[in-house]
């Protein structure tokens, strides 16, 4: 008897995004926020599922289905899993300080740490690829979100990566589908110049996507071009961030941001903070994950000057991402 904590970051994509849905490249760091999952074997005659006010106990595995609540990311795991609660009984308590539907792949960063403990409680020995492929697998198979794989595997690698997803652009998870490669870049570049606003608008990244998703399986030129350049972007811009070559990371930042925009990806709150933080001297600004509200991010010399032009342009809130560690785990079981 014992306990399971296991936390995970969220994200926001510099270059790249949303390529990584399509074979692309991606350039992205961690945010500082995380999501915690605590899986207690302690007095435990049942499963319990906690998060904020929202508490379910469970008997059967008929009890797993989605009620729309804070609690289907858990069940989605367990379905996955096919834990049987008439003799797997455990508690699972989640919490979190990313702002959920923000666009930073906060709903992703809870479930890659519900999913690492019930690795832990499974002892399955999943290797980080493993982990994060598992990840989305639960994501997309069982709750049905239209995604990539940026999300998931800087939940569980963490810091600030390059990441290639050469192959992977059919999201079917095939046995010989190659796993996505993840240069680590925090190291060399702990303190990255960005800085992250939130509209206030909660949005669902699988209905953003979608239709940029149905109208690239179609077939469409211009989807089909603009994707597999923003997909090349994030080499030269790895190359400008390593250089300390800020202005030009961006200036790929606006390129990649204007074919997004153009696709329909972005939204009237989003550009009026991208105005400002540009207006303000940013050398770069763009979404951070996906669009329709949602979270933009900026590159600047001065990220206080930058940081007040997007308050006094109506951004809820502002973070501060850093390389940070991907999934942690500790256990007492």
């Amino acid at each position: 008897m014992g306990e399971i904590v296991a936390s995970a970051p969220g994200r926001c994509g510099i270059v790249g995004n949303p390529s990584d849905m399509y074979g692309g490249n991606v350039l992205s760091c961690t945010v500082q926020e995380r999501a915690e999952c605590k899986l207690s074997t302690k007095n435990s005659n049942c499963i319990q599922l906690r998060n904020g006010d929202d508490f379910q106990e469970i008997t059967s595995s008929d009890q797993f289905a989605f009620h729309s609540d804070k609690l289907d990311i858990a069940r989605a795991a367990l379905t996955f899993f096919q834990i049987d609660p008439s003799k797997q009984k455990f508690s699972i308590e989640l919490s979190t300080s990313i702002p959920m539907r923000a666009g930073l792949a906060g709903s992703t960063a809870m479930l890659a740490a519900i999913v690492g403990a019930l690795d832990l409680y499974l002892d399955l020995n999943m290797t980080p690829y493993a982990l994060a492929e598992t990840t989305r697998k639960v994501e997309a198979g069982i709750m049905k979100v239209v995604c990539g794989f940026q999300d998931q595997h800087m939940a569980i690698f963490g810091g600030l990566n390059f990441m290639n997803f050469a192959g992977k652009e059919s999201l079917e998870q095939s046995q010989d589908e190659p796993f996505a490669t993840v240069e680590p870049l925090g190291a060399l570049i702990p303190h990255p110049p960005i800085i992250l606003a939130h509209t206030g608008i909660q949005h669902h990244s699988g209905t953003v996507h979608s239709s940029p998703r149905q109208r690239w399986l179609a077939g469409e030129a211009i989807i089909r071009e603009y994707y597999a350049r923003i997909g090349m972007m994030a080499i030269p811009a790895k190359r400008a961030l390593l250089q300390n070559e800020f202005e030009m990371v961006g200036q790929l930042m606006n390129e990649n941001h204007a074919m997004v925009a153009e696709l329909g990806g972005s939204g009237p709150a989003n550009e009026t903070l991208i105005y400002a933080a540009l207006e303000a001297g940013a050398w770069g600004a763009k979404l951070a994950g996906a669009g329709g509200g949602g979270t933009v991010i900026a590159i600047a010399h001065d990220l206080k000057v930058v940081g007040d032009a997007l308050l006094e342009a109506g951004a809820d809130s502002l973070f501060y991402p850093q390389p940070s560690p991907g999934l942690i785990r500790s256990s007492t079981i």
